[in-house]
């Protein structure tokens, strides 16, 4: 990614619902230009799926928890594969330290969320689970900082 892709985020940032004409007439390039650099993005991963700008509570998924999970050391990645079937798991990171693998759940209420915790406990190969529950986000996931200071180097 060079500058104008970061200058192409951030203007896209700035207005979601511009045309790509009008993306193009604002930051001086073609809009052949921009449809291909768009194109390259998507295609590379460096763009991601419209649905992470989803509010989770907009699904009536309000509450928010982290869950630490642990796996047998034999069978981790079959844990993943299988934690993609529970629709409430929205990230799944590898880490290191205690918990191999963070999750990000998001839950109608307490209730909700114990059902999950059951599920996840139900996968095989989870031999642990850790919650805590968000109290408030104090910083949503940000981007923006890193793209403008990409676009102007």
């Amino acid at each position: 990614m060079d500058s104008l892709d970061a200058r192409i985020l951030l203007a896209l940032d700035d207005d979601p619902d511009a045309t790509s004409l009008a993306l193009a007439h604002r930051l001086g390039i073609a809009r052949n230009t921009l449809h291909a650099r768009l194109q390259r993005m998507r295609a590379s991963g460096a763009l991601r799926d419209f649905s992470r700008r989803v509010d989770p509570a907009a699904l009536g998924r309000g509450l928010i928890a982290f869950v630490s999970v642990s796996v047998s050391q034999t069978q981790g990645r079959r844990a993943v594969t299988a934690l993609y079937d529970i629709p409430e798991v929205i990230e799944i990171h590898s880490t290191t330290g205690d918990a191999d693998f963070p999750l990000k759940v998001a839950a109608r209420d307490p209730h909700d969320l114990h059902r999950i915790a059951d599920a996840l406990l139900a996968v095989p190969d989870i031999v642990r689970t850790s919650t805590v529950i968000s109290l408030n986000e104090e910083m949503p996931l940000r981007l923006r900082a890193l793209l403008e200071a990409h676009a102007d180097a």
